[in-house]
């Protein structure tokens, strides 16, 4: 989390599942976004095999599903996601009003709305009340 913007930070959590960061500060300064879930829009057979699942929806919905599905693990922390091959973040298209709300499955800092997501997609657990996402 302390490397330079852009990168994977990738960190084995609870035992179970992988996580996938990608670092947003200097190099030295911790900071990082949490992929929480992606809609699959290339890549859906090998996505199904890792996950053994067929539903589309639920390939990669949950930060370990994402992992899984994307088959992330370790090998990729550091990977520089703008330039590289196996791991990276591409421009898309406008996907609609963004959502925002409370963190999902946290204690600490409930009351911060740092989980932002397009509203109404079928690829975002739905568990959490959102609400549009304000400009400041």
């Amino acid at each position: 989390m302390f490397g330079p913007a852009g990168h994977a930070y990738v960190y084995f959590t609870m035992g179970v599942h992988y996580c996938l960061n990608i670092t947003t500060e200097r190099e030295g300064v911790p900071g990082a976004v949490l992929i929480r879930a992606l809609e699959p829009l290339e890549g859906l057979e090998a996505m199904r095999r890792n996950r053994a699942l067929s539903d589309e929806r639920r390939l990669a919905t949950g930060p370990g599903n994402l992992t899984k599905a994307l088959g992330v693990d370790m090998r990729l922390n550091g990977e520089d996601m703008i330039t590289s091959s196996k791991l990276f973040v591409e421009k898309g298209e406008d996907v609609g009003e963004v959502g925002v709300s409370p963190r999902v499955g946290i204690s600490a800092g409930k009351s911060f709305k740092w989980r932002f997501f397009v509203n109404g997609s079928p690829f975002v657990s739905k568990w959490k009340a959102a609400s549009p996402a304000q400009n400041p």
